[in-house]
């Protein structure tokens, strides 16, 4: 099973980083309310962000590393992917 990390951009224009093995349905949960706690009421969102990990500890690690990063710093990873990111 494949796992992903993902970067959500809310409507205040924060950025939420979190991942799932199912994309899709986590999208919806965060759309409905039902989603991580910061999402809440902070909606609609726009997936700016996609990367496939092999696993749940990859996936885990890289959501460690990019929620790390200051503001700016993601972004720079934004951009920086060139085609292999969502773009702003």
């Amino acid at each position: 099973m494949s796992w992903t990390v993902y970067i959500l951009q809310c409507a205040d224009n924060s950025l939420y980083t979190g991942i799932t093995n199912d994309l899709d349905s986590r999208i919806a949960a965060h759309e409905d309310g039902s989603g991580a706690k910061y999402t809440r009421g902070r909606g609609p969102f726009r997936l700016v962000y996609r990367e496939d990990c092999a696993d749940r500890s990859h996936a885990s690690k890289r959501e460690r590393d990019i929620k790390s990063l200051s503001r700016d710093e993601k972004l720079q990873l934004l951009h920086s992917m060139d085609g292999k990111s969502i773009r702003l």
